[in-house]
């Protein structure tokens, strides 16, 4: 058992320095745009909340409250700044018109695009520096570590 904790304490640690360096490619990625489409003054739960819609390409108020873990009405006044800014949009559901779907604008679409391009890249670095091997590994470990993710994700709702 200790084991596993020092693995696991190990994947935590590195899982971290991960998410520190998206954040830092996506701030500076971000800062660039900014000017353009107002991205430059979202705060940091705004732009989780871009990005987790973005990579389900849509969702409803209370499926993106579920996700971030925070109330309905606060993920409808953040769907709401963000509407305002034109980096959301809301959409009647075509099989339920009662259900709102969020998704991202395509104006907003191009920009998160180009975020993913420089986070792509700073990946490619560390590719570079690990060798193919290396990463041939990683790639192998992450494709049975996937699955268990979404598996968690699309099962989690708030406590």
């Amino acid at each position: 058992m200790q084991e596993f904790q020092k693995l696991a304490g190990n994947i935590f640690e590195t899982g971290k320095l991960i998410q520190d360096r998206i954040f830092r490619v996506r701030a500076a990625q971000l800062e660039t745009i900014g000017e353009r489409q107002d991205f430059e003054s979202l705060t940091v739960a705004q732009l989780h909340a871009i990005l987790t819609i973005h990579m389900r390409s849509q969702v409803s108020v209370n499926e993106l409250s579920n996700l971030l873990g925070v109330s309905p009405p606060s993920a409808s006044v953040m769907v709401d700044r963000l509407v305002e800014k034109g980096i959301l949009r809301r959409r009647h559901s075509k099989k339920d018109r009662r259900k709102v779907e969020i998704r991202i604008s395509s104006k907003a679409v191009e920009h998160i695009q180009g975020v993913e391009e420089a986070i792509l890249k700073s990946f490619a670095e560390i590719i570079e520096k690990i060798g193919p091997e290396t990463a041939q590994k990683w790639c192998d470990v992450l494709e049975k570590v996937k699955p268990i993710l979404e598996q968690d994700a699309s099962n989690f709702t708030r406590s």
